[in-house]
């Protein structure tokens, strides 16, 4: 019995390497937004340019942001995802084209009023579960 928790904990340890988390605000109001179709179209992005089933994503939305973008306070959006392991330079192109799609197509952000970080973090720098990976 030890042996098959122990395989369990080690696979569910490797398949949530990545736990990938998306923070995304925005000046935007949302006010009679669709947050829903946002936040379950952002995840599926992010699940599917990481290669992580959509369980293990988070997506935080946050509106009426104050953001100063260039000088002007027009519609703007700063965004970072954080991830344990799962980034590289063609991931990050691929989900900083596929997030503003997303930010311009919702929420009318031009792409180049949307700035997104990555952040590629160890386990140990990762809390979930009352615990770190």
């Amino acid at each position: 019995v030890l042996k098959i928790s122990s395989y369990f904990h080690s696979d569910l340890e490797r398949d949530i390497e990545t736990m990938p988390c998306l923070n995304l605000s925005t000046n935007v109001n949302l006010d009679g937004v669709d947050t829903s179709s946002i936040l379950s179209e952002a995840t599926s992005t992010v699940a599917t340019i990481i290669g992580k089933p959509e369980s293990y994503v988070m997506i935080v939305l946050k509106g009426s942001v104050p953001i100063s973008f260039g000088g002007t306070e027009q519609p703007a959006a700063y965004g970072e995802l954080v991830s344990i392991g799962g980034l590289n330079p063609d991931v990050n192109k691929k989900l900083s084209a596929a997030i503003s799609a997303i930010i311009e197509t919702k929420l009318s952000v031009p792409k180049s009023r949307f700035f997104l970080k990555f952040y590629d973090t160890k386990g140990s720098n990762f809390g979930w579960n009352g615990s770190t990976f």
